[in-house]
């Protein structure tokens, strides 16, 4: 495939969360709801009862600065996954990230977190971004460990052994 300035395939784009995204974003969870719990905590029913709210709520966050959530949009206009930094304070955020299952194996993740890592350190002036992966996910700790990531601690998250990770932005 034929890549983007920023390192996305032709045909995908990195896009801030906004209002309008709601009904992609909402049918892209749905969609990939088995998926992503197969390998990381179910959102629970109330995520989806409440969507609606909690993504307005979401978009009120970001224009106040308190977080930066994008999403990866096909020529369709789908929304085939979602980068976020969350916990942003002192210079710092927390780094998530998801990819639909019919997207994954393309380099998606990897190339939307480098283009995330770059927004954030020039445009949303970060210097360190942290990050945490199921021991067991290993498509995650390699898309953490192409970019840049490094394993600076090991925890557990719902009875499973976790890894940490830090990135920094300064040169």
């Amino acid at each position: 495939m034929p890549e983007s300035a920023g390192g996305l395939p032709a045909g995908v784009r990195l896009e801030r969360l906004r209002a309008d995204h709601a009904d992609a974003v909402l049918a892209f969870e749905v969609e990939n709801r088995e998926y992503f719990a197969a390998r990381i905590a179910d959102r629970g029913d109330e995520y989806f009862a409440e969507f609606a709210a909690r993504h307005q709520a979401l978009v009120t966050d970001q224009e106040a600065g308190e977080l930066h959530f994008h999403v990866l949009v096909d020529d369709d206009g789908r929304v085939i996954g979602r980068v976020n930094l969350v916990d942003v304070a002192d210079g710092s955020a927390e780094l998530g990230y998801r990819i639909a299952e019919s997207a994954t194996g393309r380099g998606l993740a990897t190339a939307a977190v480098l283009e995330v890592c770059a927004l954030a350190a020039w445009q949303y002036g970060l210097q360190e971004l942290r990050a945490g992966t199921s021991v067991a996910n290993g498509a995650s700790r390699a898309v953490l460990d192409r970019t840049g990531f490094v394993v600076v601690g090991e925890t557990t998250y719902e009875g499973r052994p976790n890894l940490t990770y830090r990135r920094s932005l300064t040169v």
